[in-house]
């Protein structure tokens, strides 16, 4: 049996905002359990462990929530910090749709809890909860992310919305600040552009001469972002390529080990697992490690171990020996591959792209010719990488009458600089995961679903395009 390569819990639940840790080493991995249950069962933080990025354990249950009667009903995201007496502290998030606000909608309460015995166990300090102050919603007061700056205040950092101004426009970081964690005094708010609805899942950390404040933007694209600084007070820029991954890979946090980065988040799962449902929240839990450009930006890929932990090699061949020229000046050539590939696997192609291409790529599970797939589409012209499907549902008779009716999956596109020379295109499949990665730099995760096996494909469109190495590995051989 092949091993899991991104976690999912084995009692069929679901995965979601992910709070990281990193403990003498190793990454404990908080997780919002979800269960699609009617009636709503409640949310606790359930616990994942990794030293390696490739092998999970489930510790199930961390912090359980509360009773129907008790404010965290729904223990929602927050953070884990380790104060200088060894004491673990634990904030989140509590609701109970039971328990409203002046507006008639749930509240939100930052809540805390604490450890000593190095995170076994946790004890709720129900005395320190408190709402949102006058000025903000009480519906919308969450995910509470604590940090220590340069002048050893403790600061904490809550999603939270005006109760004035543009609907639309309204979000913004609220600020506290602490010297014993247990005292929380308001501050200016953190961050205020009056840009978003919500900056859901707020992470700051400082790395080298930069500060960075990463947040999931609940607004139209539901990307996970990130700014930055030459300090933790700003001002904060907007980086040319401001986000992580795509519109499926949400509330990504961040941890640290040995002077490397790692973002952790949830790729969304979809109704009815059909690639025409809606997208769901919670999902299943996947690992991008980011690397720092030299001005400072960020680059996100897979790590090395992951990529490691895929160790045989797949047996690809094209009826024609790599590396291959495909040129097609004013059309479409594509190669498929003789073997139909397993269920799971790790792709990389390396293309040489000419000047003037307008796309090349990889087709994935596709038909014997070719002609019915999944894509991942590089767009030199564009400057971007997308995922697409050939063909879409039929909504009616017609010729037109196709779900999606666009030039691709709108949602699942990346702006990727792809000047011609050499690119690289990582793919990694599993199950119904598929995450595509470009040059080290630029990821984007999505769900396959309808097609459960098929063949690999490459493949040039308007120009020209050299496939110059292409290797297929699996983890355990079947």
């Amino acid at each position: 049996m092949s091993q899991q390569v991104f976690f999912q819990p084995g009692d069929g639940g679901w995965v979601g905002d992910v709070i990281p840790f990193q403990h003498d080493g190793e990454f404990w991995l908080f997780y919002l359990h979800e269960l699609r249950e009617d009636p709503k069962p409640g949310t606790a933080w359930n616990l994942v462990t990794t030293k390696d990025l490739t092998q999970f354990v489930d510790h199930g249950v961390s912090l359980p929530h509360g009773t129907a009667d008790e404010p965290d009903f729904n223990a929602y995201t927050g953070s884990v910090v380790l104060d200088d007496y060894g004491v673990h502290h634990l904030f989140y998030t509590g609701q109970n749709p039971q328990r409203l606000g002046a507006d008639g909608l749930p509240l939100q309460l930052v809540m805390h809890a604490t450890s000593l015995d190095g995170m076994k166990t946790w004890a709720k300090l129900r005395n320190l909860t408190f709402g949102a102050p006058e000025g903000y919603e009480t519906a919308d007061w969450r995910d509470p992310f604590v940090f220590r700056d340069p002048d050893g205040v403790w600061r904490m950092l809550v999603a939270a919305r005006h109760t004035d101004g543009p609907e639309r426009r309204r979000g913004l970081i609220a600020q506290y600040v602490s010297r014993n964690l247990l005292h929380w005094s308001k501050a200016e708010p953190f961050w205020d552009p009056r840009r978003y609805i919500m900056h859901e899942c707020p992470d700051v950390f400082q790395w080298g001469d930069w500060w960075y404040l990463v947040y999931s933007e609940f607004s139209d694209s539901f990307s996970t972002r990130y700014r930055m600084a030459k300090s933790s007070d700003g001002p904060w820029t907007v980086p040319d390529l401001d986000t992580v991954d795509g519109r499926a890979f949400y509330a990504s946090k961040s941890a640290e080990r040995e002077g490397r980065r790692f973002f952790f988040g949830w790729i969304a799962s979809k109704e009815g697992a059909a690639d025409d449902g809606a997208w769901q929240w919670a999902g299943t839990l996947a690992v991008l490690e980011a690397r720092q450009n030299d001005d400072g930006t960020l680059a996100f890929g897979f790590s090395d171990e992951l990529v490691e932990s895929f160790w045989d090699d797949v047996p690809v061949s094209f009826g024609e020996p790599l590396p291959a020229r495909l040129s097609a000046p004013d059309g479409y050539r594509a190669l498929v591959s003789e073997e139909v590939l397993p269920g799971q696997f790790y792709a990389r192609a390396d293309f040489a792209i000419d000047a003037g291409t307008t796309e090349c790529g990889l087709l994935l599970r596709a038909s014997d010719d070719g002609d019915e797939s999944y894509v991942v589409r590089l767009e030199p012209k564009r400057g971007r990488v997308v995922f697409d499907r050939w063909p879409r549902q039929s909504t009616g008779p017609g010729q037109w009458e196709i779900s999606g009716d666009v030039a691709f999956e709108i949602e699942l596109e990346r702006p990727c600089y792809l000047p011609p020379g050499e690119h690289t295109l990582e793919v990694i499949v599993d199950g119904d995961v598929c995450v595509a990665v470009v040059d080290r730099r630029v990821a984007l995760s999505t769900r396959i679903y309808d097609r459960k096996a098929g063949r690999l494909g490459v493949f040039v469109g308007e120009g020209s395009a050299a496939v110059e190495s292409l290797a297929v590995r699996q983890r355990t051989a079947t």
